[in-house]
């Protein structure tokens, strides 16, 4: 089993700022995503290419995970962006508008044709109406592809629905990609939140992705970064209540029904609590 790597926050920088690609390498995120899609210009996206593949091959990023964000299927940059991602070996190779399990298999078999290094994984972004009702057959086309991403903008356009604090609108899609992702054992992070200048929406929504299994979310300000960190991690008091469940857990075994804090434990909440543990373990591992 692979090492786990958190991706609580998993920051957008549009790879023709320099300056932001620069700014990067001093962030808290938990991964960067070289963008060279909606964030770059037609007339940028040739030298945005170029330094989004010298950023990933700089070796000064340090710990966080590396992704680039091509251009879509069928758009006039994607092959080239494909060999030149493929080039440069970021740890993932994130696509848009994947709709449907034969586009992932050519998305791979592409990555493979531009010899890219078997640690470059594959994501696709998951937003639109298709690609909701595709999710289980995306998530499971290809052992290569390990992650889900949401673009919630893109899907309350194609829904002409409307942004809402509790995102009613999208809950379905939401939840039917979170489904596949689960059922797929793959990451599925969460979309972005517009309003970079309120904090409480921003968090409230962290909030909601958590409580409904994101491994994290996708942001669009280095303001963002902390608050999602501290979202996606367990609080101090769910690691305490981890470590208390596990120790009556194994306390109790032989003991017929075992509880903790006057509630019943079963194997299930272990589970869980194991896994918070881990989290916050490895949270713990990057100093962060």
């Amino acid at each position: 089993m692979s090492e786990f790597k958190p991706l609580r926050s998993v920051l957008y920088m549009p790879s023709a700022n320099e300056r932001a690609l620069e700014k990067a390498k001093t962030l808290p995120a938990d991964a960067i995503i070289f963008d060279l899609e909606d964030s770059v210009a037609p007339d940028a996206k040739v030298g945005a290419r170029q330094s989004a593949a010298a950023a990933v091959q700089s070796g000064e990023y340090g710990r966080r995970q590396l992704i680039i964000r091509v251009n879509g299927i069928g758009t006039e940059w994607h092959d080239d962006d494909i060999v030149a991602a493929a080039a440069a070996g970021p740890d993932v190779v994130l696509v848009p508008k994947v709709n449907s399990a034969e586009e992932v298999r050519a998305l791979v078999d592409a990555l493979g044709a531009a010899g890219a290094p078997e640690k470059t994984k594959l994501w696709a972004m998951v937003e639109t109406p298709i690609g909701m009702l595709n999710a289980l057959w995306i998530a499971t086309a290809s052992e290569r592809l390990t992650g889900f991403v949401m673009g919630t903008n893109d899907l309350v356009k194609e829904l002409y629905a409307e942004h809402v604090p509790g995102r009613q609108p999208v809950i379905t899609g939401l939840g039917l990609a979170l489904l596949a992702a689960r059922a797929a054992g793959i990451v599925i992070i969460d979309g972005v939140y517009n309003d970079v200048k309120n904090i409480d929406g921003f968090l409230a929504e962290c909030e909601q992705g958590r409580q409904m299994g994101f491994d994290g979310k996708t942001l669009i300000h280095p303001g963002q970064v902390e608050g999602a960190n501290t979202a996606f991690a367990p609080s101090e008091q769910a690691v305490e209540d981890a470590r208390g469940l596990i120790q009556a857990w194994e306390d109790g075994k032989g003991a017929g029904v075992v509880t903790y804090n006057g509630k019943m434990v079963e194997s299930l909440h272990v589970e869980s609590a194991e896994r918070a543990l881990s989290i916050h373990e490895a949270i713990q591992a990057l100093g962060a």
